[in-house]
């Protein structure tokens, strides 16, 4: 009989693992959209390589197109990949920040003398956010005779954050102990306390690097497009002029072709060079900000995604041209 409720607090877990799926899932549909987008980007650049690019014009113009693919894919499979693995961790967070009100209410339920079992069902009819439905999952398997400890370990099983596992094992081994559990669940209520007070610390310490990093890419941007807008421009009305003179000039047959293609080779090709430092500049970043708040790169691919789309509207659509 045990084993069948054990079946059924089993059944409890898929939610989780619908998660786990659909994390799966969607990165396995950013693999592919990014793949497809590849695929269009080389064949629109062999159709480009067959087409004399034309670069006349008062602007500086960026014909390679194909890069457009590129960054689309790059978005597809960052943007919603690291957006959903944030809002993983954010539940997370708000799990853990209500842990300690649940055991700290577990603890003076079991002051009063109440069993561990009974200071649960208790102690369920608080509101503890994120938490709340998981701990009445466990009140009601307490009430349908599962054991308090059994009831503890689906508990964590379903909810599987570090610090519900390390606090709920105490507990289990202290109930097993015997002795004053309410004790034992005040000290880990102070201990997930602490634990989650040390998070926000290091939240907000961590939180001032992440604003560096976007400052300093932002800086980046602005110079590119300080660059783009005026210096660029120069050399291309100097490489004309430069062009037209020397057309009036005989230089006794001397090839100066590479003069005249100052504005529809050299140009696009440096903006070209100027807009793979930027996605550099952007996936790095981007992963570094999520190594450094959570120890995680899939939560730095939120940053990316962002930093991709601020790259896309200021070097792509503000100056990559027709």
């Amino acid at each position: 009989m045990a084993e069948k409720k054990s079946g059924k607090g089993g059944a409890l877990e898929i939610p989780g693992m619908q998660k786990a799926d659909l994390s799966k899932k969607i990165l396995g549909a950013g693999v592919g959209i990014m793949v497809l987008c590849i695929v269009l980007g080389l064949l629109d650049m062999m159709y480009e390589s067959s087409v004399t690019p034309t670069g006349g014009g008062s602007g500086v113009s960026l014909p390679f197109q194909w890069v457009d693919w590129v960054i689309f894919g790059m978005m597809a499979l960052m943007g919603p990949y690291g957006f959903y693995k944030s809002a993983q961790v954010k539940r997370v967070k708000q799990i853990e920040d209500r842990l300690p009100d649940f055991l700290r209410d577990v603890a003076e339920a079991g002051r009063f003398g109440m069993t561990l079992a009974e200071a649960i069902v208790i102690a369920s009819s608080g509101r503890y956010g994120e938490l709340t439905p998981e701990i009445r999952k466990m009140a009601a398997q307490i009430e349908w005779g599962v054991p308090s400890n059994e009831a503890l370990r689906l508990f964590s099983e379903r909810v599987k954050t570090p610090l519900v596992q390390r606090m709920v094992s105490i507990v289990m081994k202290a109930s097993d102990a015997g002795g004053n559990v309410a004790d034992v669940l005040t000290m880990v209520a102070h201990d997930a306390r602490e634990n989650v007070i040390a998070d926000i610390e290091k939240g907000i310490t961590m939180a001032t690097y992440v604003a560096v990093i976007y400052i300093s890419f932002f800086v980046f941007i602005a110079t590119i497009i300080i660059l783009q807008a005026s210096f660029l421009p120069q050399m291309q009305l100097a490489g004309t002029q430069l062009s037209e003179s020397i057309s009036k000039i005989d230089v006794g047959g001397a090839d100066l072709s590479s003069v005249s293609k100052l504005d529809t080779t050299v140009i696009p090709a440096v903006s070209f060079a100027f807009l793979c430092a930027a996605l550099a500049h952007a996936v790095g970043d981007g992963i570094m900000c999520g190594v450094l708040v959570k120890g995680n790169v899939a939560i730095g691919l939120k940053h990316a995604f962002i930093m991709l789309i601020v790259t896309f509207l200021t070097l792509r659509l503000l100056f990559g041209g027709s």
